[in-house]
């Protein structure tokens, strides 16, 4: 931008270097000159003017300029909170006023990351202000251009004078610290690696010198240990953390889009001060190792929120423990996020929005159950609508809907709390999981009464779900009035899309996918291959595969005949269900997965393999 405002700011240093003397740029300063109290400048009348045009209110303007003269806050920041415009058309009306370019997204793909000893993350973040090098050289991403002070400094103690300043949202300059801080920090792997035997003797002898690790300070040894290893667990998107003594060894795994991998292999000795320090943050008792416990844990991870279920149990070698991770800053998925396509969308949302009736999803532990049914909830949450749910535990906390946790301590179970919630006049009820018949009977009879409810069971496919109702007891003839869908679904791993690789399938895997050669007529196989971006597995994250099975009158008509599962199914793909393999299928062929990946999933073997065995 030769000879723009910009290049005239940076030369005329209005963040004023000490070595550089600033030459005065009246038209940059903010709203209300320091010291002409009182006063509008008339050069401000063109930004007013801009921001006018746009739709602002000059009242709202007014209030503004009456405010900077006694708050501490920003110009952009006031203006934020007052809503003048929306954050990026703002951004984007300042960066012309000034003629600073506004960067919509900031390239964070190269960051160095050598700043964060110089600055803490909470002064970056209270600034709102970041320092990149980028391919168009260094800059410093600010969200407000007012801020002369704040900028000056960070570039003094830099040693880099010279530099280009941008606009950014807020959003982006707090994504970009929290990435710095994240690459910054060191991996509690790399906490054990850059020891040698003697440095890791004496913290192991540190660690069993410790008299009562309530009287740790956070400098401690173990608890720099487990603060890595939580604060890997996230930056690595890992769901859980498992903790396993073993005779020699204790060692520490992720499960990272549904897998486990070994992350750490530590001493024999660290392991109970190990447990112990996990305990002590769940509030559980560090004395009794007989028992199985269970706590939970709330952390805060740069701007993430995360909930942590703790669960010990003992085994041969000692106290073995699994953390289950919940990011509560996540966002709830839409019905488009879950990896339906658009024809089960549309079932689903007519499915949704049914006055009555019971909706089931299933499938094993881990298979994002719970997430579909949020995702429903979600997108029928209406002020008309009272939607109660009781859940075990809750998961994600969703506005204007009455979420209830399990609590079996005071008998508050699964069936006692839906026969409170029936009297609570809910549209829609959510029950967490049917397991037993006395949940089953009350959810039916709800859904009998004019009720929409959405529940889970743990069975393999759709048609088993029927057959799992009938063995606990419930009438045939109530599961064909109720059950209004059976929803299956499983969780695969989605390649990584910056090193997925083509290839061509063999004839045995495609025949086992139930997918013939004409069909790959255009489409494109890929197969992982593995890069840093996914840790060298070849995925990163993951969607669902989903079969639908609706009941109509021929269903119903089976049902009351016979409750075989394999019968059921066969019936409802005849009349057009897709089940989990072919669903897979569509994926593979998308390029979303591999062929591997649904053979995982749907517990499909090749047929080698079945030789072999």
């Amino acid at each position: 931008m030769t000879g723009s405002r910009n290049d005239q700011i940076r030369k005329a240093n209005p963040f004023g270097h000490p070595d550089v003397p600033a030459d005065p740029l009246p038209s940059f300063d903010p709203l209300i000159t320091p010291g002409a109290e009182g006063e509008e400048l008339a050069e401000m009348n063109g930004l007013d003017a801009r921001l006018v045009s746009r739709g602002a209110s000059s009242e709202t303007l007014a209030e503004i300029r009456r405010l900077l003269r006694t708050n501490g806050s920003g110009m952009v920041d006031l203006m934020i909170r007052k809503k003048v415009l929306p954050e990026r058309e703002l951004l984007a009306v300042l960066g012309e006023e000034y003629e600073i370019p506004f960067w919509e997204e900031l390239p964070t793909d190269h960051m160095k990351v050598d700043f964060t000893d110089l600055f803490s993350i909470q002064y970056l973040k209270k600034q709102k202000m970041v320092p990149l090098d980028t391919p168009q050289g260094f800059v410093v991403a600010v969200n407000d251009p007012t801020d002369f002070q704040a900028t000056d400094d960070l570039c003094r103690l830099l040693g880099r004078p010279e530099r280009l300043v941008v606009l950014a949202t807020q959003e982006a300059i707090i994504a970009a610290i929290n990435l710095a801080y994240d690459l910054s920090r060191s991996t509690a792997k790399a906490f054990f690696q850059e020891m040698d035997e003697e440095s890791t003797a004496g913290i192991i002898s540190e660690i069993e010198e410790t008299g009562d690790l309530l009287d740790e300070t956070s400098d401690a040894p173990i608890i720099k240990l487990v603060n890595l290893l939580l604060s890997g667990a996230i930056k690595d998107r890992a769901s859980d953390i498992h903790i396993e003594p073993y005779q020699a060894a204790v060692r520490v795994r992720y499960r990272i889009d549904g897998i486990l991998y070994d992350i750490l292999n530590l001493p024999r000795k660290i392991h109970s001060p190990l447990v112990s320090r996990v305990k002590i943050m769940a509030k559980l008792n560090i004395a009794e190792k007989r028992l199985p416990q269970d706590g939970r844990i709330e952390i805060k991870i740069a701007d993430r929120s995360v909930d942590i279920r703790v669960s010990t149990i003992p085994t041969a070698f000692g106290e073995r423990a699994v953390l289950r991770l919940l990011d509560k800053t996540a966002s709830i998925l839409m019905l488009s996020d879950l990896g339906m396509d658009e024809r089960k969308i549309g079932i689903f949302n007519r499915l949704i929005q049914s006055p009555y009736g019971i909706v089931l999803v299933t499938g094993p532990t881990g298979s994002g159950k719970t997430t579909t049914l949020y995702a429903a909830l979600s997108s029928i949450n209406q002020p008309e609508v009272n939607i109660i749910t009781i859940e075990d535990p809750i998961e994600y906390q969703i506005d204007g809907i009455g979420q209830i946790q399990v609590n079996p301590k005071i008998d508050l179970t699964f069936a006692q709390g839906l026969r409170s919630i029936v009297r609570q006049d809910p549209d829609v009820i959510l029950v967490g999981e049917i397991r037993d018949r006395e949940t089953a009977e009350i959810a039916i009879q709800s859904s009998l009464t004019g009720h929409l409810v959405f529940s889970t069971l743990h069975t393999n496919d759709a048609a088993s779900a029927v057959t799992r109702l009938i063995d606990m007891g419930i009438e045939p003839f109530l599961v064909t009035s109720s059950v209004i869908a059976i929803i299956a679904q499983r969780l695969v791993r989605v390649l990584c899309p910056k090193c997925k690789e083509t290839y061509a399938a063999d004839d045995e895997s495609l025949a086992n996918l139930g997918v013939d050669r004409k069909q790959l007529e255009r489409k494109t196989l890929y197969r992982k291959r593995g890069c840093a971006a996914c840790m060298n597995t070849g995925y990163r994250g993951r969607t669902a595969i989903f079969e639908i099975l609706i009941p109509d009158e021929t269903i119903k008509r089976l049902i009351l005949k016979t409750s075989d599962a394999n019968q059921i199914q066969d019936a409802a793909m005849k009349r057009g269900m897709m089940n989990l393999l072919a669903d897979g299928a569509r994926k593979v062929l998308a390029g979303v997965t591999t062929i591997e990946e649904v053979f995982r999933v749907t517990r499909i073997i090749k047929r080698e393999t079945d030789l072999e065995a």
